[in-house]
């Protein structure tokens, strides 16, 4: 068995939620969806500088984009298709999957599919919910996106969490009996027990070594590839705070926010990346 502090030899896949700080579920009750088109637009300018990162470290990665975002920055869409990057779906309205009903849920993610290919000129294969907010309540969930016309989702986390999450849910890609297939966002097993290595605000608030290590035990002993995701707001220390929140919220939103684009640079140059369709889907 190979040891997990040596380098890997598996490509990894990189991810984006392309969303704004202001939509982010844990602000829901705090920022009214009314409010969005009065607020200052910061996903474009943190996007840009995602892709000048990926850039300088010659990495193409998966962009899920809300179709909200999209409709206002076109032109951020094309670039992220001209530099050889892949174009996902993450929805229109950034409402979680749980808080919709079928038909609901269908109208949203078609709409942003819509949106997403006209604007890009290529097919949207990937689809993520917001928030990973697909779990044992609504099912029904993976049978609206395969209708739709996706190939795949990656909507699932299999750990315990307060907010999302099907502990028992298998970790890594696999075909969904309707025949989507979904790839969980990457997870290592320590002491029975799926710990989290994905990204997301875990890799902002745990230390990098706890990362690179549940990813390098990932590659080099489960022998399989990963999948990372990150957001936009989450390289933007300058964004608005918001003062009417509690003090779990608080934490989960803004710390380290100063340190994770260093984190990312790191974690890009210890491991080998790519978009996720060229990673997985081969693969299956």
């Amino acid at each position: 068995m190979k040891q997990s502090g040596i380098p890997s030899n598996f490509t990894n896949a990189m991810s984006v939620d392309v969303e704004d700080y202001f939509q982010v579920s844990a602000f829901e009750d705090v920022i009214d969806r009314d409010q969005w088109n009065s607020l200052p637009l910061r996903v474009e300018k943190n996007t840009y500088s995602i892709l000048e990162l990926f850039e300088n470290n010659n990495i193409k990665a998966t962009f899920f984009t809300l179709g909200w975002v999209a409709e206002r920055c076109p032109e951020l869409v094309r670039d992220i298709i001209s530099q050889g990057h892949e174009m996902a779906n993450h929805g229109y309205s950034h409402m979680r999957a749980t808080e919709m009903t079928p038909v609901e849920f269908r109208e949203d993610i078609s709409k942003a599919k819509k949106i997403l290919e006209d604007i890009s000129g290529v097919v949207v294969q990937g689809y993520r919910a917001p928030s990973y907010s697909i779990n044992t309540s609504n099912p029904w969930a993976h049978d609206e996106i395969l209708e739709t016309g996706h190939t795949y989702s990656s909507s699932i986390v299999p750990i315990h969490h307060d907010l999302y999450g099907i502990p028992d849910a298998p970790r890594f890609i696999h075909r969904c009996e309707n025949g989507l297939i979904e790839i969980p966002i990457t997870t290592t097993r320590l002491l029975n027990r799926n710990l989290p290595c994905g990204g997301g605000g875990y890799f902002r608030m745990l230390p990098y070594w706890m990362f690179r290590m549940g990813l390098r035990r990932v590659n080099n002993i489960d022998q399989r590839s990963a999948i990372f995701y990150f957001h936009p707001w989450e390289i933007d220390p300058d964004q608005p705070k918001q003062t009417n929140i509690g003090l779990k919220t608080r934490v989960r939103h803004y710390l380290n926010l100063d340190k994770n684009y260093n984190k990312i640079t790191e974690l890009l140059g210890d491991f080998k990346w790519d978009r996720v369709d060229r990673v997985f889907l081969d693969s299956i």
